[in-house]
């Protein structure tokens, strides 16, 4: 019996109603094979600056480094989207939650469910068999470098940074999971232009000398979101930085068919945090209608990494796997043809996967 402490943090918009969803499938995982997973709440984001000022409170933080794992919702909100000027914004509680857990491995696994073939834009010929898992570096580039203003404000500035050691950990990680996949690896940056893409370039090719079994490749990023579309199949793991990695796995949801199917698990050292990466998504907040199928997978993440509970993250998959089979939908995944007794809300949904675990 594993004794485990949970944090769930649902944060913004969506993210309150799919880590809902999230929770009660790690309970009913609990139940069946007889694991103790207790559990607390904290905020963050938007929620956290309306209750307290900050978008990461102290308490939020002390919890996630006590807590085991982390289910994690969204952070975001439209009144600052459009608001250039605030000095305090949602993402920033995201941003800073990683810097201090050390969380700087993002992995996303884009696998495509054979139901859901219908649902991406992309042909299902071109799909059909596609199974990528994207290491993207969290913690350095541009989002962390220096930024700000100058002359009177009309020029603005991102510095873009990487050091020897963060291309290292990063690049390790990804290599040790291509020898438990198909031994295949793309490393994706923009070397022919950015010196930070050369030094992560050159550091790629030095670790990928100790793992010798494994074939690596290195693409440049434009070249590689076309391929992404053009030829799904041909990645197997694929390592990228910070900026890249969030554009690419985001083009990738369309491989899934929908956002609402992409589960992440971001990783350092110490607590890990599993997310689905479809934002928090304020034009369909309380309508009861978002997907909670990544939160469920990204609560599989949690039990396979952080607890090494296999058996239990796969009877999670099998669950929804169950649930698609037996032509259950919610909106965004739904085809012209799926019939309209088929297409559920949020809640019906997740009673339909927890009845299949």
């Amino acid at each position: 019996m594993a004794k485990k402490h949970i944090l769930v943090v649902p944060g913004d918009g969506i993210g309150q109603e799919v880590t809902a969803i999230g929770k009660k499938v790690l309970e009913k995982i609990a139940e069946k094979f007889g694991h103790e997973f207790t559990y607390d709440e904290a905020l963050i984001g938007h929620v956290a600056i309306e209750a307290t000022g900050d978008p990461l409170p102290a308490e939020t933080l002390e919890k996630m480094r006590a807590s085991d794992a982390v289910l994690f919702g969204a952070v975001g909100h439209a009144k600052y989207d459009n608001d250039p000027h605030a000095k305090v914004r949602p993402e920033q509680g995201l941003l800073k939650m990683r810097k201090e857990l050390g969380l700087y491995a993002n992995l996303r696994p884009i696998k495509l469910f054979d139901e859901l073939l219908e649902a991406s834009s992309i042909k299902p010929e071109i799909l059909k068999g596609a199974d990528i898992l994207f290491f993207r570096e969290l913690t350095g580039d541009i989002y962390f470098g220096e930024k700000g203003r100058k002359n009177d404000g009309a020029t603005a500035y991102d510095i873009a940074e990487y050091s020897r050691y963060e291309v290292e950990r990063i690049a390790r990680k990804a290599f040790d999971a291509a020898m438990t996949r198909g031994k295949k690896l793309m490393s994706v940056d923009k070397a022919n232009v950015l010196e930070t893409s050369r030094l992560w370039r050159e550091v790629v090719q030095q670790v990928a000398l100790e793992y010798p079994e494994v074939e690596v490749t290195h693409q440049f990023v434009d070249s590689a979101a076309m391929m992404l579309i053009k030829d799904p199949k041909q990645f197997d793991v694929v390592v990228t930085a910070n900026l890249f990695g969030d554009i690419l796995t985001d083009e990738a949801s369309q491989i899934a068919g929908s956002m609402g199917m992409l589960a992440s698990a971001s990783v350092g050292d110490s607590t890990g945090v599993y997310e689905p990466i479809h934002g928090s998504a304020h034009d369909i907040t309380g309508k009861g209608i978002a997907n909670p199928m990544a939160s469920v997978l990204s609560a599989a993440l949690l039990l396979d990494i952080s607890f090494g509970l296999k058996a239990e993250s796969e009877a999670i998959i099998s669950a929804v796997d169950q649930v698609l089979k037996a032509g259950f939908r919610t909106g965004d995944i739904a085809t012209k043809d799926t019939p309209k007794d088929k297409i559920l809300g949020t809640d019906a949904i997740g009673a339909e996967i927890l009845s299949r675990i």
